[in-house]
């Protein structure tokens, strides 16, 4: 197990520190000076080199994944492959047993969703899938959808390219709506116990949503080029910032920073294991995963192992704790078992 050196800590903390102490100077409106309009383009994930180190656990063939999730009931990887236009059901331990669905356009995204469903935004429309039989279907959206989330009380949350958010109940009609203002693009979407969050690649933030009356809350940056975003089962927010290679934690709803970290790469894909309390980064430039526990105040690192070529996404097996992760070049579908790896 790997822990980070006292310099490395105390630069940590003190960048943590600067943190807290810019924003409470600043105001807590998405209108204030911490939250106003830049815009930067979006960049794609660190370029990987060719590996040099055999990948951890088993690789077996596949397709170049753009996006990967794990439902646990069904037992099934969720993979989004060919530049995001088809998706593949795997089932656990049997590779072979693999349904294909033609998604007929690009997918923007792969989220996980109610009873064992998976979503993917698409211009014009949400698709969703049934994991257990690959049934499909269409939710009819006036716009370019770039994210969706399903919300506990039954409806889904959809947001666009133009920053708006919009929320459909089970009829497909519209309930609220979140017009985009200082959010530019609505990329990600998190939904947690204390609401609905969102991150905007291009203005490089988070932002609360306030349903109830269709306004913007709390924003705040989210370092110099957010790439990635998920939510562990404390609410909080887990953000990956490619350009400013840092690992970020906010809690959702009243935004505040808690924790930052340099991760001395470029992060891409994150996701949460709840049984280890790990969260899991992947760093495509050094072909690597990492994890880290935050439960310290500051993230510290468990683990560190190598991965397949172009490691853009990443998935946790639920139950296990076994980690997955994607090759972006077709490089292969890598399997790391918890047995043996998980931290005390």
């Amino acid at each position: 197990m790997r822990t980070p050196s006292a310099r490395t800590v105390r630069a940590a903390v003190a960048s943590a520190l600067a943190v807290v102490t810019v924003l409470s100077t600043s105001a807590c409106s998405s209108d204030d000076e911490n939250s106003g309009q830049i815009s930067v383009e979006p960049l794609p994930a660190a370029q990987s080199p060719a590996t040099t180190v055999a990948p951890a656990g088993t690789v077996t063939e596949f397709a170049p994944v753009d996006a990967l999730t794990f439902d646990p009931v069904t037992r099934t990887l969720v993979a989004l492959t060919d530049a995001s236009t088809t998706v593949n059901l795997v089932r656990a331990g049997a590779s072979s047993d693999t349904r294909v669905v033609d998604l007929g356009s690009t997918g923007a995204a792969l989220v996980a969703g109610r009873d064992s469903t998976v979503l993917i935004p698409m211009d014009g429309s949400v698709v969703r899938i049934d994991v257990a039989d690959g049934q499909r279907t269409d939710l009819a959206v006036d716009s370019n959808a770039r994210s969706a989330a399903d919300l506990p009380d039954g409806t889904t949350a959809v947001g666009d390219d133009t920053g708006k958010v919009r929320v459909f109940d089970a009829s497909g009609q519209v309930t609220s709506t979140v017009s985009g203002g200082s959010v530019t693009s609505a990329d990600v979407l998190a939904s947690t116990p204390d609401g609905v969050s969102v991150l905007d690649r291009r203005q490089t933030s988070v932002t609360d949503l306030n349903l109830d009356d269709g306004t913007l809350g709390v924003a705040l940056r989210a370092g110099e080029g957010a790439a990635e975003m998920t939510s562990d089962e404390f609410g909080r927010l887990l953000v990956t910032d490619s350009t400013g290679t840092e690992l970020l934690v906010f809690t959702s709803h009243d935004l505040l920073m808690r924790q930052r970290f340099p991760v001395g790469s470029q992060p891409w894909a994150v996701a949460y294991d709840e049984q280890s309390g790990v969260a899991w980064v992947t760093l495509p430039a050094r072909n690597e995963v990492v994890g880290y526990t935050l439960d310290t105040g500051i993230p510290v690192e468990v683990e560190r192992l190598a991965t397949v070529r172009q490691p853009d996404s990443i998935a946790v097996d639920a139950d296990t704790g076994d980690l997955y992760v994607g090759s972006a070049t077709g490089d292969g579908l890598q399997r790391i078992p918890a047995a043996g790896r998980r931290p005390e």
